[in-house]
């Protein structure tokens, strides 16, 4: 024979080095996931306006000594946030936001360098799939995207009004979780063996795109609800203000800017969406009951359930109890998580087992 078979070791090593692309990529979804917590605790302690720059490679280092110390607390003394909110502040209390702000833009950089650099090695040994260099490049690019986000949203804070703009809030946490979906679907094509199933039937056993959107836009008006905290509104559940719909639903005008700007209407539409993204979780659950289901279905399938509810659950104790900082955060990590339901458990169910060669 011309061509040699391809030894069975030189056959382990080709298979396993996807799944080592894999693996770091879900390492680099659970940085992300801690990312985004910790992000939710920094605006929960109004600690995102502390540091009044963005140094990308200087800024890694916090301040050291007291005279440095005092040169950062005279920068952010400047600041809007320090005249309209925090006047008096000793540098103790400075202190505190300023570590939550700092930690938060330290994982950011910690992420960064722990996609690109694994990428590279990975890249240069041939480990990427040919078809995966591309959208890999991308996420990279996005990544590098986020990051300039997220000081764009710091800076609407520093000018006039001292909190950043619900818009460039809810757009930087919509890209972070862009960015961790691709990765994470990336990363279940790698580690999961499983092939594409007939389109008919995907379609047909996985109504899923209905519930991507619903977990999406929820998850867009809970930003909202943080940007303008709208979460400290109508404390009560499930009426607000003794009602099934509250007064001033509609107060701005033109009616659209209600939806985005009014912290009644936000934090309404937040709730109706959340009840209803359950609902929809509920019914395809039921819907999936009767059907044949492999093992990795069956349990994507209770565990997006049980997934939901517990989300539901923390949104309704966080809005009872008016938004402590570790319950607000567990319930912006319990989002991700919730997400990452829908996209594993629409993978198996558009998806079947592999053959074993």
């Amino acid at each position: 024979m011309s061509v040699m078979a391809q030894h069975p070791d030189q056959q382990t090593v080709d298979r396993a080095r996807p799944r080592a692309v894999g693996w770091w990529l879900l390492s680099c979804c659970a940085v992300l996931l801690a990312l985004v917590m910790v992000g939710g605790a920094t605006r929960l302690t109004e600690s995102g306006l502390s540091i009044v720059d963005w140094k990308p490679v200087t800024g890694i280092l916090p301040p050291i000594g007291e005279s440095e110390w005092q040169a950062e607390f005279g920068r952010y003394q400047e600041s809007p946030q320090y005249s309209a909110v925090n006047h008096g502040m000793d540098l103790g209390e400075f202190k505190t936001i300023f570590w939550f702000e700092y930690v938060h833009r330290l994982l950011a950089r910690v992420l960064g360098l722990w996609f690109a650099l694994p990428l590279a090695w990975f890249w240069l040994r041939g480990a990427i799939p040919g078809n995966l260099r591309w959208p890999l490049l991308g996420i990279l690019v996005l990544g590098g995207a986020q990051g300039y986000l997220g000081w764009y949203m710091v800076k609407s804070g520093l000018v006039d009004v001292p909190r950043v703009s619900p818009y460039r809030l809810a757009a930087h946490l919509g890209l972070a979780l862009i960015v961790y979906a691709l990765m994470l679907r990336i990363a279940l094509g790698l580690l999961l063996a499983r092939t594409r199933a007939a389109v008919e039937n995907a379609e047909s056993a996985w109504p899923g795109g209905i519930l991507l959107t619903l977990v999406a836009l929820t998850i867009v008006f809970g930003a909202f609800v943080a940007g303008l905290r709208a979460g400290l509104m109508y404390n009560t559940f499930p009426l607000m203000a003794g009602q099934w719909v509250p007064p001033n639903l509609l107060a701005l005008q033109p009616a659209w800017t209600n939806f985005f700007e009014n912290p009644v209407t936000v934090q309404f539409v937040h709730r109706l969406l959340a009840l209803t993204t359950l609902a929809t979780t509920l019914w395809i659950w039921w819907r999936l009951r009767g059907r044949a289901q492999d093992c990795a279905q069956a349990r994507s399938r209770h565990a997006l359930l049980a997934m939901a509810l517990l989300q539901v659950t923390l949104g309704i104790c966080t809005l009872l109890w008016f938004v402590p900082v570790w319950l607000g955060t567990l319930h912006q990590g319990g989002a991700v998580l919730l997400l990452s339901s829908v996209l594993v458990a629409g993978y198996c169910w558009t998806s079947r087992p592999a053959r074993k060669m």
